[in-house]
């Protein structure tokens, strides 16, 4: 079988107008890592991407754009001039590959003075399935017309002006005609493939910060070197308000099948909340509960209390993984109660962990939980104790050999597993790790993505990590 066919996923990323980016076509693979020198562009290709993925999983233009990239005139090319009219703008665009075949989606999104999308294209097939267009700029719609086939040859209707309007289609096209069936499919494969994205930037600062269940409200940029800064992965406490009315309006909600990587998570199920529970790493009362990771991972020892227990096999596989990458010996990973006053268990702890839903921790007295590494005859020594570049190993390993059920994630809930793959976003790769820890997650990486549930964009500082590793694609900007 053909995953790669089954299984929807974008293979093609254009900046035709973002940021530092004109006319860029980044074609993905299974494991794609960007790099060159600072200002290239490496962070702005993830933000377009986490853009793309955002509106495809029916939030609202202003949400999409603002929380990822700071504020829409951030994302206007430099020294694009507006036009008679005071408008400038930027354009995005991707291919998914699935079952429907290539289909591709280009938006132009209007930034200044006003932020609307003014146009947005979906071919595929050899047609042009939905067209839309800014007719009055003082209605807040766009027209839209897409491919039917039938009596009438296209439909036309207006479509909100904050909304992807592929996101808006199977809720529009009945699906009676050979052409709407060709709109539905082409559709429901961008939205899925979009929507099966986790962005991931472990936050040292907050994973030490905070225990289980933290709110990741210390977050910063920075950290770990130049690179930390303006990274395309915010922390949780940047995305923690509700989705918002009209959300959920792809063919997915979430709550419904296991795990795209068929990992960890597979016996849980978040309750369906029409878009609003977990997504995108905010802190909702599911995520907690569920025990679901964070952006910023800065829950972590929730995460590995619940994964170690339901899965021995893949636990095995981190642990591996970890003992590679750490100094010194590595026997076993795993969650204890954290003891109030305990040494090491700083204001944070107690204020961030136990009381958060009322309940008691594990244990009388616990706060919850901390992650440990059990050292053998050195004892046990508390994660939050490691270096930076081995808490951001032990986070990325732990989202790499995990599933959306795992991380706080939307995922499509009403297409099975099987059908989907999960694509990490991860900014800053190997920031904060020596050579021989960030080839130790890459080569972790390849061995994930080898199996067809999950593909990896990410972005290095040093290409060398890579070298000598088949099926890691290595593409340099900036050029």
């Amino acid at each position: 079988m053909n995953t790669d066919t089954v299984r929807p996923a974008v293979t093609e990323l254009r900046l035709s107008a973002f940021k530092t980016h004109r006319g860029v076509t980044l074609p993905l693979t299974r494991l794609t890592l960007l790099s060159g020198e600072s200002g290239s562009g490496k962070s702005s290709a993830l933000q377009a991407y986490e853009i793309l993925a955002r509106l495809g999983s029916g939030e609202p233009l202003a949400r999409a754009v603002g929380e990822v990239a700071g504020s829409p005139a951030a994302c206007v090319p430099a020294g694009a001039r507006p036009d008679e009219q005071g408008r400038r703008g930027f354009r995005i665009g991707c291919t998914v590959d699935g079952p429907a075949g290539p289909v591709s989606l280009d938006l132009a999104v209007q930034a200044e003075p006003e932020l609307r999308i003014v146009g947005e294209r979906l071919t595929g097939g050899g047609e042009t399935l939905l067209t839309t267009a800014l007719t009055d700029p003082n209605r807040p719609t766009v027209q839209a017309a897409w491919h039917t086939a039938g009596a009438t040859p296209v439909t036309r209707a207006p479509l909100p002006d904050d909304r992807l309007g592929t996101s808006l289609l199977p809720l529009r096209v009945a699906g009676k005609t050979e052409g709407q069936r060709l709109v539905l499919a082409a559709a429901e494969q961008v939205v899925v493939a979009l929507r099966s994205a986790f962005v991931c930037d472990p936050r040292p600062e907050v994973m030490r910060g905070v225990g289980t269940g933290g709110t990741g409200g210390a977050e910063q940029d920075g950290g770990c070197g130049a690179d930390g800064a303006g990274g395309a992965g915010r922390g949780a406490g940047a995305r923690r308000s509700g989705r918002g009315a009209g959300s959920g309006a792809g063919p997915g909600k979430p709550g419904g099948a296991g795990g795209a990587a068929g990992a960890w998570g597979a016996r849980k199920r978040m309750g369906s909340g029409g878009g609003e529970a977990g997504s995108w790493g905010r802190d909702t009362e599911g995520s907690r509960g569920e025990g679901r990771l964070r952006s910023s991972c800065d829950n972590l020892p929730a995460v590995l209390e619940r994964t170690s227990q339901e899965c021995a096999r893949r636990h095995a596989v981190l642990v591996a993984a970890v003992r590679e990458a750490c100094a010194g010996p590595v026997e076993g990973l795993r969650a204890v109660p954290r003891q109030a006053g305990g040494t090491g268990c700083g204001a944070a702890d107690a204020a961030g962990v136990a009381g958060q839903d009322g309940s008691s921790g594990p244990q009388a007295g616990a706060v919850g939980v901390r992650a440990v590494l059990d050292r053998g005859a050195l004892g046990e020594l508390p994660v939050e104790q490691l270096g930076d570049g081995e808490l951001r190993f032990l986070a990325l390993a732990l989202v790499l050999l995990t599933g959306p059920e795992v991380l706080a994630m939307d995922p499509v809930g009403e297409v099975p597993s099987a059908h989907q793959q999960m694509t990490v976003m991860a900014d800053g790769m190997d920031r904060c790790m020596d050579p021989r820890q960030a080839r130790e997650l890459v080569s972790l990486a390849l061995r994930m993505t080898d199996r067809g549930h999950v593909r990896l964009l990410g972005t290095v500082r040093d290409p060398s990590v890579a070298e000598g590793l088949p099926g890691v694609q290595v593409l340099h900007l900036g050029v």
